[in-house]
């Protein structure tokens, strides 16, 4: 049984040590089904540092996410999501993270959050090799890379033809879709 964690985070900074997470989204898939999806904005951790730049590209200010629901509530409610579709004290058990750039960036932010929260049992949730689309996304697009100007997310949506909203791009429920749509159409496989 395949269970797949889509997941994306929007975060106050470049560093995963110094900053924190400010938005967090998933789409939960389980065989091929999408079982479940989630979008919390979370108020950063006292000590995380914030950047104003890192605000800006998600659009929001210091004072939204000050406002946002405590860190410590906001672990506590994606504990109860991802213990509902697997058993933590099970090892065989476990989510497949997937994102875009997750296991350079996300990742570490992610293991952080857990941390933060007085939580060592990452590994009890999540397998260690988590998948990574963007990396995927470059074996699969080997010869055609050097036509592409970047490599972000939206470039390679739209390399693949996958229709998107720019507007709506760095929001992390919406691009946990977009990401759920390019790992289907690169491993041509269906996406309910």
């Amino acid at each position: 049984m395949a269970k797949l964690f889509f997941y994306d985070l929007e975060t106050t900074g470049l560093d995963h040590e110094r900053n924190g997470i400010h938005q967090i989204s998933g789409v939960i898939e389980i065989d091929g089904v999408v079982r479940g999806e989630f979008n919390y904005k979370v108020k950063p951790h006292y000590n995380d540092q914030i950047d104003p730049k890192a605000l800006d590209i998600s659009g929001v200010s210091k004072d939204d996410i000050m406002k946002y629901p405590d860190i410590r509530e906001v672990y506590s409610q994606i504990i109860g999501v991802i213990g509902s579709y697997i058993n933590k004290y099970d090892s065989l058990d476990k989510f497949h993270l997937v994102g875009y750039n997750n296991r350079g960036f996300d990742d570490k932010f992610f293991r952080q959050f857990f941390h933060k929260n007085l939580d060592k049992f990452f590994g009890s949730y999540f397998w260690s090799d988590s998948v990574d689309v963007m990396v995927l996304a470059s074996n699969n697009l080997l010869e055609q890379r050097p036509m592409l100007e970047n490599f972000k997310l939206s470039t390679v949506a739209s390399h693949l033809g996958i229709l998107f909203d720019e507007e709506k791009l760095h929001d992390a429920l919406y691009d946990v879709k977009l990401t759920r749509d390019i790992y289907h159409k690169i491993n041509n496989t269906s996406c309910n």
